[in-house]
């Protein structure tokens, strides 16, 4: 927080409402100044990722451990907001690997003036993550979210078995359930082509 908050202005009153600019500022600060937050720990360290890549950060530690960060940005003032983390396809290939760790560091901040204020950091692996703040969206194989960036809920004491254990039960709960709705949609699209046929040309 005190990395952020000891920054000169770093947006205009122009940028200061768009949560988009806040979330790219904050982002190309924390690539500038991670390896200085973590030079005790730091092995190798890379930003150069394009924005739809699993990381906005990545490193490994001097243990040889592989951390990719996914960078979150939530403004207090907001009643809703529901970000997405991650593929749950891509999260579970990268964690056959016990040496890989899937990070999400979430910055809560205000804003007062055209200053951002951060007030509240999470820096945990998403195995930290209860299932009671996570829900999944209906992209590709399904994507993992936070249900409600204002409510997050972490386990102090978890074990990735237990968590990609549940991980399996809510996708295998939800994936029929995406059955119904493509039934529901492919009913309709039949009872559309039927409309159509019946016109005349």
């Amino acid at each position: 927080m005190r990395l952020l908050n000891n920054q000169p202005d770093f947006l205009s009153a122009r940028t200061i409402s768009s949560t988009r600019a806040v979330g790219d500022a904050v982002q190309t600060i924390l690539a500038d100044e991670f390896p200085n937050l973590l030079k005790n720990f730091l092995g190798t360290y890379s930003a150069d990722f394009a924005r739809r890549a699993m990381a906005d950060l990545a490193f490994t530690d001097r243990d040889g451990l592989y951390y990719v960060v996914d960078v979150k940005t939530h403004r207090l003032d907001t009643s809703f907001n529901m970000p997405n983390l991650t593929s749950v396809e891509r999260l579970a290939r990268f964690y056959e690997d016990d040496k890989n760790y899937f990070v999400v560091l979430i910055l809560k901040y205000a804003i007062q003036g055209a200053r951002v204020f951060v007030k509240q950091v999470h820096f945990v692996p998403i195995e930290f993550l209860r299932w009671n703040c996570l829900t999944i969206g209906a992209l590709g194989w399904g994507h993992i979210q936070i249900a409600n960036a204002n409510f997050i809920s972490i386990n102090s004491n978890p074990t990735r078995k237990d968590w990609m254990l549940q991980l399996c039960d809510v996708m295998l709960e939800f994936y029929p359930k995406e059955i119904g709705k493509i039934q529901g949609r492919m009913s309709y699209f039949e009872r559309i082509k039927e409309h159509w046929l019946a016109r005349p040309a």
